[in-house]
């Protein structure tokens, strides 16, 4: 269940719609990461789905990750 602290965002992914639920600081990141690469937000999500080395992880995760391990330099 998504909490009310969670923004939810639907993507298309491999052809699939997908949603991801995530707290509005990651999404903040995540835009702030698309605009400094010069992509789209939705671009920039799927960079990351499809390189992640772990496909089990779910996508929330990896983009959480993301998000922390770019900011910190």
């Amino acid at each position: 269940m998504t909490g009310r602290h969670l923004l939810k965002r639907s993507f298309t992914l491999a052809g699939h719609r997908t949603s991801v639920a995530l707290e509005a600081p990651f999404w903040t990141a995540l835009e702030r990461l698309s605009q400094a690469d010069g992509l789209t937000l939705s671009a920039l999500v799927q960079r990351i789905d499809a390189g992640r080395a772990e496909p089990d992880l779910p996508l929330a995760s990896a983009l959480r990750v993301e998000a922390l391990r770019r900011s910190q330099g």
